[in-house]
């Protein structure tokens, strides 16, 4: 029990001792003059700087490069090669979209002359339809009721199809009286 005790009592005394030296560190830092702790921590970083100048501008007259220096240097090139690539690209752009422009206008021309050259191709079949069943009607061969029917439904389509294009009648009113009068005599009469 003795030992003990005594191993606390030294330990107590060094307990003591520790926070004596830590308290007394604190008391010395309270007396530190930190304004002239800051000049002369900003007189370091100024030094530095100068030091650092002199030496950049040393290499630089003697023409000697730094990985540094080599790595902006890389740098300011890439960019510069970047940025010449990007007008490139928008220049290729431009010109793609004028051409893309010019071959839509193109395709627009090339589907309109199709679809005028279909209308005016159904125009001539429906007209050479009539006029061949007038022919036959005028010289007197057989045709059926739905013969005529078919006809007069073909002149319909055609009447339609001159007016969504705007386009005139003019070679088919003679042949469709000549299917309308022998249409209606038969009508009367009897097929």
């Amino acid at each position: 029990m003795r030992m003990s005790l005594k191993n606390t009592r030294q330990g107590w005394k060094s307990y003591k001792s520790v926070v004596k030296l830590a308290m007394d560190s604190i008391v010395e830092l309270m007396h530190v003059d930190f304004p002239s702790v800051f000049l002369a921590v900003t007189g370091i970083l100024i030094g530095i700087k100068s030091i650092s100048s002199l030496f950049e501008w040393t290499i630089n007259k003697l023409g000697l490069e730094t990985r540094w220096m080599r790595k902006n240097r890389e740098e300011h090139q890439l960019l510069i090669k970047t940025s010449q690539n990007l007008t490139e690209l928008q220049e290729k752009h431009k010109e793609d979209m004028k051409k893309s422009d010019q071959d839509d206008a193109q395709m627009r021309a090339d589907i309109k002359k199709l679809t005028r050259m279909f209308i005016d191709k159904e125009i001539d079949d429906m007209r050479w339809e009539i006029n061949n069943f007038a022919t036959r009607v005028s010289e007197g061969r057989p045709c059926n009721k739905d013969s005529y029917k078919h006809c007069i439904h073909i002149y319909e389509k055609y009447e339609k199809l001159l007016e969504e294009n705007d386009l005139e009648n003019g070679e088919i009113q003679v042949s469709m009286q000549i299917i309308y009068d022998d249409y209606k005599r038969k009508l009367r009469e009897g097929f």
